[in-house]
């Protein structure tokens, strides 16, 4: 049983980035199919495709990589909150990542969205992750 799954999907992903992967499959959850459109939408993944099978599901992410210098989009991805640590922000302590550069990805009311949509919607929730 993993007591985090999401730690598990970001490390996963991390793996496969470190190892020069193309696809990454990772048991599905609704929490982490918002967390692969979202970085489907921001441009840090090619694709993702979510298939079912007997249990839960299945996500298979293909990563994105320069075509020449096959340098990955995804260069960190870290871990904010914890089961053992919460860390929830209010609209106004919205933390940036890079200065901008780089996406927190937070679970609010609306749902999981990045921080520059948080501050445009005002409002606050869990900080789940950094990614830039």
């Amino acid at each position: 049983m993993i007591t985090d799954p999401i730690a598990d999907y970001l490390t996963r992903i991390r793996n496969a980035v470190m190892a020069n992967h193309r696809v990454v499959e990772i048991p599905a959850s609704n929490l982490k199919k918002d967390i692969t459109k979202l970085l489907y939408d921001k441009g840090y993944i090619l694709s993702y495709k979510f298939e079912e099978d007997d249990k839960q599901g299945i996500i298979k992410i293909a990563l994105k990589y320069h075509p020449e210098t096959k340098v990955p989009a995804i260069r960190s991805i870290k871990r904010i909150s914890t089961p053992g640590l919460r860390k929830y922000v209010n609209s106004n302590e919205i933390p940036r990542v890079l200065n901008g550069l780089g996406i927190a990805v937070l679970s609010t009311s609306k749902g999981v969205i990045t921080d520059k949509e948080a501050r445009t919607l005002n409002v606050g929730g869990e900080v789940l992750c950094y990614v830039h």
